[in-house]
């Protein structure tokens, strides 16, 4: 069964902010001769791997609001700045979401499918909207 996981994007204002942290993230992986996946570090292991794994993506939270996911493609040990850890491996494609308010947590949280955003297509609109306009809409309550 496949389940999801959210997690905050940390000092990311917009997906593009991301999307810059990632390009670099692949650069250094290239200059060191690692793995050029996006990875993104997290001190706890996902109990439920085999179900993420199982088509599940990683939901990005970006300053209060779920703005995007990328389909995580494998977990494996990491090592970053923060030593070894564990790490989701993302594929490169960032798919924007329909926004989607969330509180501050720590960590991550496991997000079950009924739940999860729908993808930001021409069907809901607003697709072509800048992102500060979406998030405008979603503190006003709006979207």
């Amino acid at each position: 069964m496949t389940i999801h996981i959210v997690k905050l994007c940390v000092g990311a204002d917009s997906v593009e902010d991301l999307a810059e942290w990632q390009i670099g993230q692949i650069k250094r992986a290239k200059k060191e001769k690692r793995d050029l996946r996006p990875h993104c570090g997290t001190r706890m292991w996902p109990k439920r791997a085999a179900d993420v794994l199982a088509g599940g993506s990683l939901y990005w939270v970006i300053k209060g609001v779920v703005s995007v996911r990328q389909r995580i493609v494998a977990i494996d040990r990491v090592t970053d700045d923060h030593g070894q850890r564990c790490g989701l491996y993302l594929d490169t494609h960032l798919a924007r979401t329909v926004p989607q308010p969330r509180r501050a947590f720590q960590g991550w949280r496991y997000l079950e499918p009924k739940d999860a955003p729908a993808d930001l297509g021409e069907t809901q609109g607003g697709a072509d909207l800048p992102e500060h306009l979406r998030r405008q809409l979603v503190e006003l309550g709006a979207w």
